[in-house]
């Protein structure tokens, strides 16, 4: 099996959709994985903290974040893994992962030219 792109988010997000339209532009056939229809492991999860770190990955600025109680939200250094896989739209997104298993998170047009480029 050859490795792939692989975009992970949520898919009616604006960020997703720009991200997308861009990767096709590109010539970039990537394949996406919604959190709401697929799910997030824990494994998935663990990676994803590993490489970028769980307080680059928490989006304290969204509506998720901003709806969980503030015992929660007081609480995150201690629960942000268990809080992020209950609540998988309080990961900010994209995340993309190259087919060598690196990831970039978030999007930019400039960044995203550069990973690709780098990553090709």
């Amino acid at each position: 099996m050859t490795a792939q792109w692989v975009m992970y988010g949520i898919k009616n997000c604006d960020k997703i959709k720009k991200a997308r339209r861009f990767l096709e532009a590109a010539g970039i056939n990537v394949e996406f994985h919604d959190y709401r229809v697929s799910g997030l492991s824990d494994a998935l999860l663990t990676q994803f903290i590993d490489q970028l770190s769980f307080q680059t990955l928490l989006n304290t600025r969204g509506t998720t974040w901003r709806k969980l109680p503030e015992a929660e939200r007081e609480a995150v250094v201690d629960n942000a893994k268990a809080l992020m896989l209950a609540n998988p739209a309080i990961i900010k997104r994209p995340v993309l992962r190259a087919p060598d298993g690196m990831l970039l998170l978030g999007f930019n047009e400039a960044a995203y030219q550069a990973f690709i480029q780098e990553k090709s």
